[in-house]
């Protein structure tokens, strides 16, 4: 069951779509938000969340989502599987599903580990010289992992940046966040 309870007042977020686009953009943003009836009663408003105020720089939710937690939050996890993102955090309700990470994460990934395993490659070749069977196996070995490794916390750091930017569907979540700010 879903309660509507309607965000009043002036905004400058989200872009006016369907029957509200010939509408003025600060009667258009006047968006509806809808809170989550759960067994203990209402799910926490974003008031409730934010309780002292939403966060004001990119580091707190870059480094919620390099751990893979929520980046509203802080507590719930953002990936149900490997790579796949939760839609909604489960414990406050925050919609994840709005992400556009696409290839940039796997980018990243490449990028960052070839920078720091080529240097280190090219050292070890050139003063050790270890055989051709080490190289073989242990140079390719150590890049899957790396890549690997880092592929999860960079795509939670990505989607967590997306969040909190307000970019492709977080539009809402961001105005919702100012409008907390604004209030306290």
């Amino acid at each position: 069951m879903r309660l509507r309870g309607a965000l009043r007042g002036p905004s400058s977020f989200g872009v006016p779509q369907g029957s509200r686009a010939n509408v003025p953009l600060a009667d258009a943003c006047r968006s509806d938000y809808v809170w989550t009836v759960t067994p203990a009663g209402i799910a926490p408003s974003m008031t409730q969340i934010f309780a002292a105020a939403p966060p004001a720089k990119a580091s707190e939710p870059l480094m919620r989502g390099l751990r893979g937690r929520c980046p509203a939050c802080g507590e719930g996890r953002m990936f149900r599987k490997f790579l796949k993102v939760a839609d909604e955090c489960p414990k406050c309700s925050e919609e994840l599903h709005h992400h556009r990470a696409d290839d940039f994460p796997a980018y990243l990934d490449i990028v960052i580990v070839g920078h720091v395993l080529i240097p280190i490659v090219l050292a070890v070749e050139t003063e050790i010289a270890p055989p051709m069977w080490f190289s073989m196996t242990a140079w390719p070995l150590i890049a899957l992992v790396a890549t690997l490794g880092l592929l999860q916390p960079i795509k939670g750091a990505v989607v967590a940046m997306q969040w909190f930017l307000g970019m492709h569907g977080f539009e809402d979540a961001k105005g919702r966040r100012d409008a907390v700010a604004a209030i306290s």
